[in-house]
């Protein structure tokens, strides 16, 4: 891989490293080709060991494999292949696991993928009838996204792409497993968008390189990309979006994404928090890991641009528009201050309390503008507050909403797929800790009880009447290290959890 200094940042977006990858795997039902160099065998607790992995149980208790999910046996063969023994649990739950969520299937596909990480064609048997045509489903997202990694800047990265996956399902038709093949990879899709961009660094993800991302996105799989830049956004009266950019040397973009199938049968709204650097601003952030992790404070408009990329295969059959609030927030002689009062563009006065707390004044601009344009609803996704981490620690995204059909739509949509979310209260007595002396409100509580609440109620006062949710990702956003089907770094966490959404939804 050869580098220009001199080019080293790109001017603009022309692939996505994990896409590229993606889009070059053939997937395809039947058992091992002459290609394949490892062959996978899902092996249950209690099931019969499939013959063909050459090894019997006694052997395998030996080596610690008890069939459990996540559990990996590896034997290496004289012709240079490799047989691995994959777990997948109790018989009886992983076919009913299988049904409902797919959970253990996709655990149990991501830990074989790592088991095989050096492996370019892979093949993967399942003997027992384990949801049979969707189990094709659940096993292709688990293998696509283990095998992700951000190599893109790595001189010489030690990384085997994957080439080809054969997949051989008990009891499933090979044009069936086809489809929920294609539909899996579809899903994946959707995540690895959100972790390509989520991903890369601050430096080569302004928020104009963010806008020409989507671009080339939206012609490629088949939605509509406007632009509006900071012209536009002063016209537009996007307070808030301008106020946390004045400290940059690059300028905001919104990004509206817009799909509709032919016969919508409903208009959603979503909002995606894009900060592609979050330095605090004034309320400078401390110089710690997390620092370290705000180039990934843009991952809520990831998630909306992962969602979009699939929207079109996976046959959405809602109308679908998005705003992405993009800048970074940046210290300079002309940052915005606390005090500093902000005019949203609904007209609504903000006072700066906190100018990190900068999320949730960018987002109040594309609520907005997502409730002027009369949508059936607004589910916004951020990486919003470090509150919501304490809460609920770094597996679970919170979830708030104005409408509890919504709310629990989105709950459903999230935790049917296994991004764990979990419903907090819009406590309405803490809305007296956003009062302003002089102005409607203030961007930050006036103490430092029930953040991810009050941040919640910030961002539903732009919702109005119009039924909303919000989904604060600030602590599944991320992992150090691999955890089955989630590799370290970015999760693309939300992308998945929207396209369910959509999916579902009805005006």
């Amino acid at each position: 891989m050869s580098r220009n200094p001199a080019k080293l940042i790109p001017s603009s977006f022309s692939q996505l490293p994990g896409l590229e990858a993606l889009e070059a795997v053939t997937l395809k039902a039947g058992g091992k080709t002459k290609s394949t160099t490892a062959i996978g065998y899902g092996v249950t607790t209690d099931g019969a060991v499939p013959s063909a992995l050459g090894v019997k149980r006694d052997v395998l208790e030996k080596l610690h494999f008890n069939g459990e999910v996540g559990e990996t046996a590896v034997f290496p063969q004289s012709d240079g292949t490799v047989k691995i023994a994959v777990g997948l649990g109790n018989k009886d739950e992983a076919a009913d696991k299988s049904l409902r969520d797919g959970k253990s299937l996709r655990d149990a596909a991501a830990a074989f993928a790592r088991a095989a990480a050096d492996h370019e064609h892979i093949a993967f048997v399942i003997s027992e009838p384990l949801g049979q045509d969707q189990a094709a489903r659940f096993v292709t997202e688990g293998i696509l996204l283990a095998r992700y990694r951000y190599v893109e800047l790595k001189n010489e990265p030690k990384h085997t792409n994957l080439s080809s996956v054969m997949l051989d399902i008990a009891g499933a038709k090979a044009r069936h497993v086809a489809a929920e093949i294609s539909q899996g990879k579809v899903a994946a899709r959707a995540t690895i968008v959100a972790r390509d961009l989520t991903n890369t660094p601050p430096g080569h993800l302004t928020a104009s390189d963010f806008a020409d991302a989507v671009k080339m996105l939206g012609r490629k799989f088949g939605f509509d990309v406007k632009s509006f830049d900071k012209a536009a956004l002063i016209k537009m009266g996007c307070g808030g979006l301008l106020g946390v950019n004045r400290g940059s040397t690059e300028e905001p973009r919104l990004i509206k994404l817009h799909y509709r199938p032919r016969r919508p049968r409903g208009h959603l709204g979503l909002v995606g928090k894009g900060i592609t650097y979050d330095s605090g601003g004034i309320s400078l952030k401390p110089s710690d890991p997390m620092h370290l992790l705000m180039k990934m404070d843009m991952g809520g408009a990831a998630a909306v641009t992962g969602a979009f990329s699939s929207f079109a295969d996976a046959e959405v059959p809602c109308e679908v528009t998005g705003w992405l609030m993009c800048t970074d927030n940046m210290i300079s002689g002309d940052a915005y201050r606390l005090g500093d009062v902000l005019v949203a563009v609904d007209g609504t006065t903000v006072e700066i309390t906190n100018t990190d707390a900068e999320g949730r004044v960018v987002m109040m601009d594309g609520i907005a503008l997502a409730h002027e344009e009369n949508v059936d609803a607004i589910v916004d996704i951020a990486t919003l507050t470090g509150a919501s981490i304490v809460a609920l620690g770094e597996k679970y995204a919170a979830v708030f909403s104005n409408n509890e059909g919504l709310g629990q739509m989105v709950l459903d949509s999230a935790n049917g797929i296994d991004e764990p979310a979990w419903h907090l209260p819009l406590e309405d007595s803490y809305r007296k800790n956003l009062q302003s002396k002089v102005a409607d409100m203030t961007n930050a509580a006036s103490n430092r009880f029930g953040g991810a609440i009050t941040a919640a109620l910030f961002l539903e006062h732009f919702a109005q009447d119009t039924p909303w949710a919000h989904i604060d990702i600030a602590g599944p956003m991320q992992v150090d290290k691999d955890d089955l089907w989630r590799s370290g770094g970015a999760t693309g966490f939300g992308a998945r959890t929207l396209v369910q959404v959509a999916q579902n939804f009805t005006a």
